[in-house]
């Protein structure tokens, strides 16, 4: 999985110095967390229950679009607002309980975070999923000890694709945002990647909204984290071209 493309970006920036990763999609695949959680909540407000492909369209987006999407599509307009504040407040409850029990980790995920570190980068997950639940599901499938920041969708007042979260994140460790590469999967990180001024890479395996991943305007598609690290590799080691201008400029 984690040989590189000839059509891999070559990055002209040669100082990239930090890489900031997405979880949900990217990391750790959530979707049948999500999709229990859900239905314990679809479940006591007696509503239809869904499913992984359902949810998988509206994966990334943070809790408070997730629940309105959700009820959106079982309820009138009045009802959905009316029982949003109880959905979500139990659909809380039922996550908190189930938190990784479902969830697997992406092939190369590991080896890609050491080789990462290894490369002397700092890294930082930025996700739109809460804070707490965020720093579990890392503990749990052991990476929190890579990262150095870890920004949920409660740790700021915007949420990506705003690109606040990811300039935080670049203060926080103390780089330029030209200097950082944003790695997710979807359209969401990317945007915020690139509104912050980050070089921005993609995988192809995680939900982007239920959408191709080719659609994804970054700057490339790498198969794994593994991939990304060693595209990074290459970078930091290859001469500069005369003339050459940064990714991000």
């Amino acid at each position: 999985m984690s040989e590189l493309s000839a059509e891999l970006p070559a990055f002209t920036n040669k100082t990239l110095r930090a890489a900031i990763i997405d979880l949900d999609g990217t990391m750790v695949d959530t979707a049948d967390d999500f999709t229990a959680a859900l239905n314990g909540m679809l479940a006591r407000i007696g509503a239809k229950a869904t499913d992984r492909d359902e949810v998988i369209g509206y994966i990334g987006k943070g809790s408070e679009n997730l629940i309105r999407s959700i009820l959106a599509v079982r309820f009138s307009a009045l009802e959905a607002s009316t029982k949003f504040e109880d959905a979500l407040a139990i659909y809380q409850i039922e996550y908190a309980r189930i938190n990784g029990q479902s969830a697997t980790l992406y092939p190369e995920v590991a080896e890609g975070l050491k080789a990462l570190r290894d490369l002397g980068l700092p890294l930082a997950c930025v996700t739109n999923k809460p804070h707490r639940f965020a720093v579990e599901l890392l503990t749990k499938f052991g990476l929190a000890e890579y990262f150095k920041v870890v920004l949920g969708g409660d740790s700021v007042p915007q949420k990506k694709p705003d690109p606040a979260p990811m300039l935080i994140a670049c203060e926080r460790l103390d780089v330029l945002p030209r200097e950082a590469v944003a790695i997710g999967d979807s359209e969401n990180d990317a945007l915020a990647g690139r509104a912050a001024g980050m070089a921005t890479l993609t995988v192809p395996y995680g939900y982007n909204h239920g959408k191709p991943v080719h659609l994804v305007k970054s700057d490339g598609i790498v198969s794994s984290l593994l991939a990304a690290a060693q595209a990074i590799a290459a970078t930091m080691a290859a001469p500069e071209a005369p003339g050459a201008t940064t990714l991000t400029d």
